[in-house]
């Protein structure tokens, strides 16, 4: 679960888009608060702030998201439950509260807004406020046993890791077995197995290297594989033509029936790996020894 914390100046506008009918909008949590339309909360929240005139952003934003399947079994009592904890984590129990659920998406994700001047007219240290959210955020995702931040971001690394493997396993295949010797026909083998391969055009004009999209990644494709910068591939299909040196290479190169032309370190990424190729060889093959 992810929770995002901030402190806002607008409350009666926050808490009407809370309570949003459009949204499939519904209240979860509620405390310390008597009134049945947002208007009435408003006032509510209006009559302790007015004991601290200093504090402009007197107001607590909280967005909560569960990923989409802890949403999709997280009742209106779960939710109350979540928005609770999550209120208690804070220190936030003595103080004007109300929480919504939104599920006009399939993500099921709580509005929660929170008076920062408490009965006492002090206001809340939002110090960090961001951080301590997510914080909060986790410790109530593993007290209900809901997945945490954490857990989300190592599926996401585990799912982006397979991803670019399956990428460079089609990008050698293509290189190996048909040995493309333009742009065009790399781009167009690429295609042929489901990676959209995008030149990435600089402000001048120039090719500077690639993106790959695969199954709704788009990633460099330096971060694909180091083996698949710009460079190691235009180098890759330049001694596919049968350039083996550096000063054979033009600074241009044929995409789509245009000439374009490269940017200087795409072109010098081309020489390099064409250079650190031709030793190589050389010395798999003896050559000089």
């Amino acid at each position: 679960m992810i929770g995002k914390g901030k402190s806002i100046a607008h409350t009666g506008t926050s808490i009407e888009y809370g309570w949003n009918q459009e949204k499939d909008a519904e209240i979860v949590f509620s405390q310390h608060l008597a009134g049945t339309d947002p208007q009435e909360i408003t006032e509510e929240f209006k009559l302790i702030q007015q004991e601290n005139a200093r504090c402009q952003k007197n107001t607590l934003s909280f967005i909560l998201s569960p990923t989409v399947e802890d949403g999709k079994s997280l009742s209106k009592e779960k939710l109350w439950e979540l928005s609770q904890r999550f209120i208690k984590e804070m220190g936030l129990k003595e103080r004007q509260a109300i929480a919504f659920v939104h599920r006009d998406k399939a993500h099921t994700h709580v509005h929660l807004y929170v008076n920062r001047i408490g009965f006492d007219g002090k206001a809340y240290n939002d110090s960090f406020i961001g951080k301590r959210s997510q914080l909060a955020a986790d410790n109530v995702a593993k007290e209900m046993g809901l997945t945490t931040v954490k857990e989300v971001q190592l599926e996401k690394e585990l799912d982006s890791l397979k991803v670019r493997l399956k990428i460079k396993d089609i990008h050698h295949k293509v290189m190996e077995s048909q040995r493309p010797k333009t742009l065009d026909s790399y781009i167009e083998a690429m295609q042929k197995r489901n990676v959209e391969v995008i030149p990435t055009i600089n402000k001048a004009n120039r090719l500077q290297g690639f993106r790959l999209q695969y199954e709704g990644h788009n990633l460099k494709a330096s971060e694909v594989h180091r083996s698949m910068s710009g460079g190691r591939i235009m180098a890759q299909l330049s001694q596919n033509k049968g350039i083996s040196k550096p000063k054979e290479v033009g600074k241009s190169v044929q995409l789509m029936g245009k000439t374009l032309e490269m940017s200087t370190n795409l072109a010098m990424g081309i020489a390099k790996n064409i250079i650190k190729k031709t030793i190589k060889r050389a010395i798999d093959t003896g050559i000089g020894y």
